[in-house]
Order: C-alpha cells, then sequence, then structure tokens
C-alpha cells in the first residue's frame, strides 16, 4: 500500500524532532558516570574544621615511638618519604614520642602546603605557648595543623584543664596552630571531650575487637571495654561537625593475624563517624598492606 504524503505540519514536526535530536550534547546520550572511587590516600576533609588530609596516616609513635624509633633514623626517614610518595600526607606526632625530634628531618623538603601535621602536648606545661612554639620550631613550620591534648583519662577533665585549654586558644588565634582537640584514653574522659564545645578534633582509639579502646574505668589501657559505647561518643562527635579520627586500628600492633587487621579497617570503613585513620607503621610492606586493604573495604562499602 503505498505511503501517504506528509502533511505540512507533520513534515515541520518530525524536522523539529530529529534537529533536536542531532543537536543534543553527547553527554547526555551517556550512561551516567560512575562515583569516583574512594581510596586510602584521598584527600578528606576533617569535619568542620576546613582542613583536609590523607584518609590513611603515618602514626610515628607505635608503643611511644619506641618501634620507629629502633628503624634508626635514616630508616625512619626513608619509611616516611616512602609513605608521602604512596599519597600520605598526614603525620601523626607527639611531644611524648621517642622520634619526636625526627620529623623535621623526615619530612625536609616537601611540599609544607601539602602536609597535615598533628602532634600533642602532655600534661600541664607551666609555659603552655612555649611548649606549642617548641613544637613549630621543632617540626620547622609556622603552624601545626592540628594540637591534642595528650591521652586524658579523667571524667570532668575540661574543668582542671582550662588554663591549657585557653593557651591553645591563644596559639589559634596567632595562627601557630589551626585545630585544637583531644586524645583519649578511657571512656569517662571521651564522655567528656564529646560533650564540651571545646574540641574541635577528637583522636579516637577504636576497634571491632575492642583491643586497647576507651574502657569504663578511668585507666588509660583498663577492662570493661566495649566499642559500642565508644560508637555512642563517635556520633555525638559528628553530630557537632567535630574532625574525628579513629587510632589503634591494628590493636596497638597485637593483630598479628592478617584475618585481625582485615577484620578491623574493614569496620572502620564502614564507619561514617570517621574521618580518617591513622597506623604506625615499621615498614613499606605495613603500609603497601593497610592501602590495599582500606581501599579494598572502601570499594565494597561503596
Amino acid at each position: 500500500m503505498p505511503s501517504q504524503p506528509l502533511s505540512r505540519r507533520q513534515f515541520l514536526e518530525r524536522s523539529a524532532a530529529l534537529t533536536g535530536a542531532l543537536l543534543l550534547p553527547a553527554c547526555s546520550l551517556e550512561r551516567p558516570r560512575a562515583a569516583a572511587r574512594r581510596t586510602a590516600v584521598d584527600q578528606v576533609a576533617l569535619g568542620q574544621t576546613g582542613l583536609r588530609l590523607s584518609r590513611l596516616g603515618f602514626g610515628t609513635g607505635t608503643n611511644g615511638g619506641h618501634v620507629q624509633f629502633a628503624l634508626g633514623q635514616e630508616a625512619f626517614t626513608s619509611l616516611v618519604r616512602y609513605a608521602y610518595d604512596q599519597g600520605i600526607t598526614y603525620f601523626d606526632c607527639a611531644q611524648t614520642y621517642r622520634t619526636f625530634d625526627w620529623i623535621k628531618g623526615a619530612l625536609k623538603g616537601l611540599p609544607r602546603e601539602k602536609l597535615f601535621l598533628q602532634s600533642k602536648i602532655p600534661g600541664k606545661p607551666d609555659q603552655v605557648l612555649a611548649a606549642i612554639d617548641r613544637h613549630r620550631k621543632v617540626f620547622d613550620t609556622d603552624y601545626v595543623d592540628s594540637l591534642l591534648i595528650h591521652c586524658m583519662v579523667k571524667d570532668g577533665w575540661t574543668d582542671g584543664w582550662k588554663r591549657i585549654m585557653d593557651a591553645f586558644d591563644e596559639a589559634q588565634a596567632k595562627q601557630w596552630i589551626r585545630a585544637k582537640g583531644v586524645s583519649c584514653h578511657s571512656l569517662p574522659a571521651l564522655r567528656t571531650a564529646a560533650a564540651s564545645p571545646w574540641p574541635q578534633v577528637h583522636l579516637v582509639r577504636v576497634n571491632p575487637q575492642a583491643s586497647h579502646i576507651d574502657g569504663l574505668d578511668e585507666n588509660w589501657n583498663g577492662p570493661n571495654r566495649d566499642v559500642a559505647l565508644v560508637l555512642q561518643e563517635l556520633a555525638v562527635m559528628r553530630a557537632k561537625g567535630r574532625g574525628v579520627i579513629g587510632m589503634k586500628l591494628i590493636g596497638n600492633g597485637d593483630f598479628t593475624d592478617p584475618a585481625d587487621r582485615e577484620k578491623s579497617i574493614r569496620f572502620a570503613m564502614r564507619r561514617p563517624e570517621l574521618d580518617a585513620v591513622v597506623i604506625g607503621f615499621k615498614n613499606r610492606a605495613e603500609i603497601d598492606e593497610a592501602i590495599q586493604r582500606m581501599n579494598q573495604a572502601l570499594a565494597e562499602a561503596a
């Protein structure tokens, strides 16, 4: 049967439709792009501090830094440089770590603007600003990205540390530090920190095996540990926009079974409360393994 001729109206409508299809941008004809894969060395936001750091950090203080110190300064520097070359820009330090005086040499020549240096001051120094300034001098830097009050264990510790906290505030006003916070080693201290309006950054012990995490006693390594109770405080911190970093993922080095390391890293990568994590390394293989395990866990959690 012969086709019927198109009316002028039908011809114009079909021509307009064809022209519109030809003018569509190529991207509109493609499938939506998948979200970028998250990795261990992504630069991530630290809560609402305005700061960024690599999702995985290099801890320089395993067992007070004795593990890294035993490497010797040259090997320690080489390991730090290897970590940086893999994309790790967050380095976690402390005044009490044996490696404290080695940080300057280990980071010498690396672009300061790409590094995130976190350090910690213990106790109640008489001259807090001088103690903070010492960190700047030892690290050879104008500022420390995040400075923490170290190893709080007492319930209501903020009452006795007001002088220290005020000095941290002054140092932040001077731009000697960019963010302030606390590391806790008991659940009572952690609850005090979460409730206080003062901290901007929290360094929190967390792993699903509850190894070396904060317990109910005012003791840095006491009994009565339950990771569910720690997670409750992490949720409070996250709701307040705090920066939250997880530590002790490898159980203070006790997780010699790869299955334990896998379990802990998978657990951490599924916790929305954690911005980043820090692990103490003593060789390149440990860095490679942590990156691989984190990458796999993040891919599966997507």
